[in-house]
């Protein structure tokens, strides 16, 4: 069986959450599904943004991607985000890779807007490189981040990958998990801090 699960940042922001969706994973993965991660990071990408002096501006939950914006995407998310999500997953057993929708043309995005800056809109999948590693016994992890085949790089909305990816890998199950917007309210963050 196939299945793709999305993770919310916010889930991944506190090292016993991500801990314990690691152990889950890898036990999925142990019992025979074939699995791939999408995750999102925007929690982190705020807080990291705000450290620096840069403030966020949302347009329809979506993050307007500066350079600046760019910068940070591939810092936090395809970085310190990714690499701290697979090292948890490697620690819970599961041979886990990180990538990014970059690596070898995994996702290729088109500008969503102009007034959006950077953001992309998913417009095709090669899973050549999913199916490579799930076949083979590894768990795919990809930071939400695209590119094109003319160099552009794009921040990508993680629901909107976890979707593209998994129609184009045929998944069985696409799995949403976030934490609610109830609970992110009661804990003070940011109502679109899941956005990218």
């Amino acid at each position: 069986m196939k299945v793709l699960v999305k993770l919310g940042g916010t889930l991944l922001d506190e090292v016993e959450s991500r801990k314990r969706l690691a152990a889950e994973l890898a036990e999925l993965r142990v019992n025979g599904t074939q699995l791939v991660v999408v995750h999102g990071g925007g929690k982190q990408m705020t807080r990291f943004l705000t450290e620096r002096g840069v403030q966020s501006t949302f347009v329809g939950g979506l993050r307007v991607s500066t350079p600046e914006v760019i910068d940070a995407v591939l810092k936090v998310l395809a970085g310190t985000v990714n690499h701290e999500l697979v090292a948890s997953l490697v620690e819970a057993g599961a041979l886990a890779v990180g990538l990014t929708g970059i690596d070898a043309c995994l996702t290729e995005a088109e500008p969503m807007h102009a007034d959006l800056g950077a953001v992309g809109r998913p417009v095709r999948s090669n899973v050549a490189i999913l199916n490579l590693l799930a076949i083979n016994g590894y768990l795919p992890v990809v930071a939400c981040v695209a590119g094109d085949k003319q160099g552009h790089i794009y921040n990508v909305n993680a629901d909107q990958m976890a979707v593209a990816c998994a129609s184009a890998y045929g998944a069985d199950q696409l799995i949403f998990l976030r934490r609610s917007r109830c609970e992110k309210r009661r804990r003070g963050d940011h109502p679109n801090a899941h956005s990218v």
